[in-house]
């Protein structure tokens, strides 16, 4: 081969290995270069979830602590915040199919992490039952695993989990929807609900015959935390975690849950006793 020949051999092998560089780093586009790409960070949002969730059916406009948390994430990665109407069960399979690129205010079930990814807890929600029946009040979970007691819940939901973890013996009432299961107790059909200790204080403003909100012991506190899809790159996931963890430990993330109760005048005195936000 003369020198000529191995000259052009070396640039045509230089410019392969260029053309395979440029392609490997366009391939190589992170998460965070997708989302400013698009302009916005979609969440998953969920119709009449107060405090959580909720959209004015008039303007159109969201409402909600998990909406401000979104807006506050998306303002430290300099996009807007897209809200892609969901639901709980379905916000999981939106993250996981690409949809959306989080879902907050998800109860860290350990069968949910073999869809998507979890960041660390944003705050930290405890299960609790409402009932109109006084003398529930400061029953342990032992005590309400009888066969005498009944208790409805949403099918499928965290709750439920805590039905057959510590309630295998109770009468459950499985309903499809939560609205089903308040319905049961305030028609006298259940005694009571379980749910998690925001969306019973909500509940009991909006229903006064679901009766009052009643913290059995020992408390079972969840974290509660943001899904992400497995596929988004440790940049990112790690960006939300540390989102996660500043605004929980100098208290931003409370003050945003706060809010999101005031439209139904409650305040951080009016949330049950060895109840802690922050854990």
């Amino acid at each position: 081969m003369t020198l000529f020949e191995k000259l052009v051999n070396g640039v045509a092998a230089a410019t392969l290995a260029l053309g395979a560089s440029l392609s490997a780093a366009q391939a190589q586009s992170t998460t965070v270069d997708e989302i400013h790409a698009r302009g916005t960070l979609r969440i998953a949002g969920i119709l009449n979830e107060d405090p959580y969730f909720a959209k004015d059916p008039r303007t159109g406009e969201w409402r909600g602590f998990a909406i401000e948390m979104g807006k506050d994430m998306a303002s430290e990665l300099g996009v807007e915040l897209e809200v892609v109407e969901s639901s709980w069960a379905n916000s999981i399979l939106d993250v996981q199919s690409g949809k959306v690129d989080l879902a907050f205010a998800l109860t860290a079930l350990p069968k949910r992490a073999l869809s998507v990814s979890f960041s660390t807890p944003t705050y930290y929600n405890s299960f609790v039952i409402i009932s109109p029946k006084p003398e529930l009040e400061g029953k342990t979970w032992a005590e309400l695993n009888d066969p005498a007691v009944t208790i409805a819940v949403d099918l499928g939901s965290s709750q439920d989990q805590i039905t057959k973890a510590y309630l295998p013996k109770a009468n459950i009432l499985r309903f499809k929807t939560r609205d089903e299961a308040v319905l049961a107790v305030a028609t006298g059909k259940a005694d009571a609900i379980i749910n998690t200790v925001l969306n019973g204080m909500v509940m009991t403003k909006k229903n006064e015959a679901v009766g009052k909100v009643y913290v059995p012991t020992p408390i079972l506190s969840s974290p509660s935390v943001i899904g992400i899809n497995y596929n988004a790159d440790e940049v990112f996931k790690s960006f939300v975690s540390a989102w996660a963890d500043y605004n929980r430990r100098v208290g931003n993330n409370q003050t945003w849950i706060l809010k999101g109760l005031e439209p139904f005048n409650i305040g951080l005195d009016d949330l049950p006793a060895g109840f802690d936000i922050n854990g």
